[in-house]
């Protein structure tokens, strides 16, 4: 599992480089979560512009990296596709997360 990160108007930015958070690749993605959440930012933001499937496990992996974050610190997502989207939605996880149509409008916050 491939993930990316920048700095963008001060917010740590991580890019999924994959098309599938799926259950073959959920480990992979909690232990690169758990590699670049180690910075010591009040926020980071999930880009998710890339992928366009993703099971329970992937979600659950999603939610695993929010919990590795100490208390104060957030992981807003952003870019999801509609498919995506639908799955945050339908689980009611666009209640634990701030979702964002895109980066440059999670930076701007």
């Amino acid at each position: 599992m491939q993930l990316t990160t920048h700095l963008q108007d001060g917010v740590d930015i991580i890019t999924v480089d994959a098309t599938r958070i799926d259950a073959a690749v959920a480990i992979q993605f909690k232990d690169r979560m758990r590699e670049v959440l180690g910075t010591d930012k009040p926020r980071y933001v999930l880009d998710l512009h890339q992928v366009e499937f993703i099971d329970s496990s992937g979600l659950g992996a999603i939610v695993a990296g929010m919990k590795l974050l100490p208390k104060g610190r957030k992981l807003e997502l952003a870019g999801l596709r509609p498919a995506v989207d639908k799955v945050f939605r339908m689980t009611r996880m666009d209640s634990i997360f701030a979702i964002h149509p895109s980066v440059e409008a999670a930076a701007c916050i």
